[in-house]
């Protein structure tokens, strides 16, 4: 899915969508079993002038990727790897292409894997299409002594891809406990069995019931499963042709949720519990606050949404 595929009529590019919400569920794992990677963040809109502003104390390296592309997937693992030993020489930024086509527009990016260098504010490409490890380590230590040869890196940068040795663990560091929850859940996702990495989640919740990290996770990658094989701009019209189709306002409302709108999803559902009653209205009431863990406790949008969910409710 590419971001030139985006529907107006469907609010959400369901495809990106899922495929960026498959990755975060994925680095939600990832971070559980502690296996992320400390010198990397993920880069989209919202964020994207932070991470540039970082470029003035260390290189930032942008990998704009695509979910779904084996490339793609290859080019991140191996810069993960690079990054990682570099001890935090510089920074790896991973940007979702399709999640975030105003800013590949905007980087002007042609096709995915795509790498581009950002030092002291200044972006420029490097280079695009597949590439293994040694390809990569080979490209980034030549721009790297080339940045250093103009002066154009930080003040104090050593000018090359691998880190100083001390910036790195000690090996009688105590290595953290892989989860074992998260290690089978990220497992199943690998493959694309959501059911089972639900299935993961919901028995570690009935022995730790009140663990909203592990309520979060599967309210994700159950979010995730419901929307595999939909068509959001058929669903959204029969939504607004029907506004009494719970089935089409539940789905519309998990879709708005996929895009960011939250507050657009929950006023729906609120508005449905309005309009219907008994069986019908508890689907819809237990639809809308299943959604709601998806959001951390606290959130003044949940708040809102309980409120008005009271006021529909009396």
């Amino acid at each position: 899915m590419q971001p030139s595929d985006f529907s107006p009529n469907s609010a959400v590019d369901l495809g990106a969508r899922k495929a960026a919400l498959e990755r975060e569920a994925k680095q939600r794992a990832e971070v559980s079993a502690g296996r992320t990677n400390p010198y990397s963040v993920n880069a989209d809109e919202s964020n994207f002038q932070q991470v540039l502003e970082r470029s003035m104390a260390a290189p930032v390296v942008m990998a704009v990727l695509a979910s779904w592309s084996e490339q793609s997937k290859q080019v991140e693992a191996a810069l993960d790897k690079l990054s990682q030993g570099s001890g935090g020489n510089w920074l790896l930024a991973k940007i979702d292409g399709d999640a975030s086509p105003q800013l590949v527009q905007a980087l002007r990016v042609s096709g995915t894997p795509t790498i581009i260098i950002a030092v002291q504010g200044q972006v420029m490409p490097l280079m695009q299409g597949p590439a293994n490890e040694e390809q990569l380590r080979d490209a980034l230590t030549q721009v790297f002594g080339a940045l250093a040869q103009q002066g154009m890196l930080p003040p104090g940068h050593p000018g090359t891809v691998d880190g100083d040795p001390s910036d790195l663990p000690e090996e009688s560091e105590p290595v953290p406990q892989e989860d074992p929850v998260a290690a089978r859940a990220q497992a199943a996702l690998e493959s694309g069995d959501f059911e089972a990495a639900a299935a993961v989640f919901e028995k570690a919740l009935e022995d730790d019931p009140r663990n909203v990290d592990l309520r979060a996770n599967l309210a994700q990658v159950r979010l995730v499963g419901r929307l595999q094989d939909v068509d959001g701009p058929a669903v959204r019209r029969t939504a607004d042709e029907d506004p009494a189709n719970v089935d089409a306002q539940i789905t519309v409302a998990d879709i708005e949720v996929y895009g960011g709108e939250y507050e657009a999803a929950f006023d729906r559902l609120v508005e449905t519990v309005r309009r219907t009653s008994d069986d019908d209205r508890d689907r819809v009431r237990g639809h809308l606050i299943s959604l709601f863990d998806l959001l951390p406790a606290g959130d003044p949008r949940v708040n809102a949404a309980r409120r008005k969910l009271t006021s529909a409710l009396f």
